[in-house]
């Protein structure tokens, strides 16, 4: 495998250098226009502009987990993996309607403070230090595991644990600087990562033909077309179902990758929640928009899903690529590990690009990483040690505070990926986080749904909701088999790899939702028929302007025609 030339270094040093010194200069102009303004600080208040949000949003999503994971993924299943980025743009359009207008008309800063106004304290601290938890032993560690691992292999291997080192630094000197700078800073990482990821997708393409059709000159069409034509089952979004009696390797794989990707029942299932419960419920997330004026965060939010569209491209042909080289004996020292499939096609391209491709690889990182950082300062400080440890610490102290949760933060997850203790490399990196995630999704998405829409939801049935969405989750996942068999009218599990039967997390995930919003409406059911603490909604909240609905119309335009192109 190549390793880095000194044009790479440059290349990598010059970004480095370059957002940095923006980020530096944002933070310096920050603190002559507004100190230390803890909401400046957490949510960077009426400050970004809606592409400033709609970038941010982007370089916080894409990160390792969709480099590494998702080109891992198209290496193993090919464009049935899109569903993830292609129904986040619908999801992000019911967001921008739907979800944000109540956000932003009840004052609501952070998820648990949605909690606490909608049902009660319980409830809010309750998942505080869920999604505490949630952010910094899944995301956070997994962002970082992956990231390394692949910065690592084009460095030749041996420095995984100084890559993790100088990542979560680069990704502290953004953080440290608050909202405002994590928001702007990622209009360059957005910038850097669609251009080197393009970049590498071309030149990958253009090996493809090189290599397969042993011409002189690649063409990157052409090499697109033989990859079309060499793995044809890499471009099916719905997958067949699989024959638990096949026991040829064909038939194994073809059960491996429904276990990840259920065909078409996904999109009644998981598939939702995990899209609407990430974009529109999630800290995160919905932090960027939380201090924007609604017209500016709409326009932010349909940005990101029309960026959504285009980013199958960057993040899953890379490994379809691998997968038709490897197929042919062209990629050298790979082991055929889904992780490493964007790695070994790094590795092909030339001096300069391929220090392009790692800025990109690494402004993703970075970008989600920072993001989450911020995410997690913020719960903790604002729901959790103003409110119950701390009740007079002015805005000064809230901030440090901010600050050094951050740091207790990082130091967390590099000790629990410094040896990869939670075993991400042994799952696949994507996989990983869509499924422990998906243990708090449904209960979480239960109580929110049904907070904004149904007046009648009470506190009591949120909490029954939110403890039983977990267990219903844990009970698909590892006791529903043996009690209830392999096969009912709910679900049917597969042989996996190891020989044990497994339901398909995203069917799981959709049956304890389903099971806890009925359990959530029949507790609710005894309480009044319009709970005092339910939100006021107002129809003309919902109105949306010209601008915004000619946005909608071509990014449904563009999803259909791309489902119509895969089915």
């Amino acid at each position: 495998m190549k390793t880095l030339q000194s044009l790479d270094y440059l290349v990598f040093i010059f970004y480095f250098v370059i957002v940095t010194g923006y980020g530096y200069w944002v933070y310096k102009r920050k603190q002559e226009s507004s100190g230390s303004a803890s909401h400046d600080y957490f949510l960077a208040e009426g400050s970004l502009t809606w592409w400033a949000i709609g970038a941010s949003l982007i370089a916080s999503n894409i990160s390792a987990e969709q480099f590494i994971g998702m080109s891992g993924e198209g290496f193993f299943v090919g464009t049935a993996v899109a569903a993830y980025e292609w129904i986040a743009a619908l999801a992000l359009i019911i967001i921008a309607v739907w979800f944000i207008p109540i956000y932003l008309k009840n004052k609501i800063y952070t998820m648990p403070q949605f909690l606490k106004t909608r049902y009660n304290d319980s409830v809010a601290l309750i998942m505080a230090v869920f999604w505490l938890f949630l952010y910094i032993f899944v995301n956070f560690t997994s962002i970082l595991y992956l990231g390394a691992f692949a910065i690592d292999g084009l460095l030749g291997g041996g420095y995984l644990h100084l890559v993790m080192i100088v990542l979560m630094v680069m990704a502290l000197l953004i953080s440290l600087g608050g909202m405002k700078v994590i928001g702007y800073t990622d209009v360059i990482q957005v910038a850097v990562l669609i251009i080197g990821g393009f970049a590498t997708v071309y030149m990958a393409l253009q090996i493809v033909d090189q290599r397969i059709n042993h011409v002189a000159s690649g063409s990157a069409i052409a090499g697109f077309n033989t990859l079309m034509s060499q793995a044809p089952d890499h471009f099916k979004m719905m997958l067949p179902k699989p024959n638990n009696t096949d026991m040829t390797a064909a038939g194994q794989l073809a059960r491996d990758k429904f276990l990840v990707l259920p065909g078409i029942a996904m999109y009644f299932a998981g598939q939702w929640i995990v899209n609407l419960n990430y974009w529109g419920c999630n800290q995160y997330i919905t932090q960027r928009a939380l201090g924007a004026k609604l017209e500016t965060a709409r326009k932010g939010i349909l940005f990101a899903g029309f960026i959504k569209l285009f980013m199958p491209v960057i993040v899953m042909l890379p490994g379809i690529a691998a997968y038709v080289l490897h197929s042919n004996g062209q990629l050298e020292n790979f082991s055929g590990s889904k992780d490493g499939a964007y790695s070994a096609i790094l590795a092909f391209l030339p001096a300069g690009l391929k220090g392009l491709a790692i800025a990109a690889l690494t402004a993703a990182i970075v970008a989600s990483l920072a993001g989450k950082a911020n995410s997690i300062s913020t719960i903790f400080t604002l729901d959790i040690y103003k409110k119950y440890l701390n009740k007079e610490a002015d805005e000064k102290k809230m901030v440090w505070t901010g600050r050094l949760t951050i740091i207790i933060s990082m130091a967390i997850a590099i000790l629990f990926t410094w040896k990869d203790i939670l075993g991400i490399g042994g799952e696949g990196g994507f996989t990983f986080i869509q499924k422990y995630t998906g243990f708090i999704s449904p209960g979480v998405f239960a109580m929110f749904i049904l907070g904004f829409f149904w007046k009648r939801t009470t506190a009591p049935a949120a909490l029954v909701g939110l403890i039983l969405g977990f267990v219903l989750a844990i009970f698909f996942n590892n006791y529903a088999i043996n009690l209830l068999g392999n096969e009912n009218f709910l679900y049917t599990a597969y042989l996996n790899k190891d020989g044990v039967y497994e339901i398909p997390f995203l069917i799981n995930m959709g049956w304890s939702f389903f099971f806890t919003v009925v359990t959530m409406v029949a507790i609710s059911m005894a309480g009044p028929k319009v709970n005092p603490k339910a939100f006021e909604i107002d129809k003309a909240m919902f109105k949306v302007s010209n601008n915004t609905l000619v946005l909608i119309i071509i990014t449904l335009i563009l999803l259909s025609a791309l489902y119509i192109k895969f089915w």
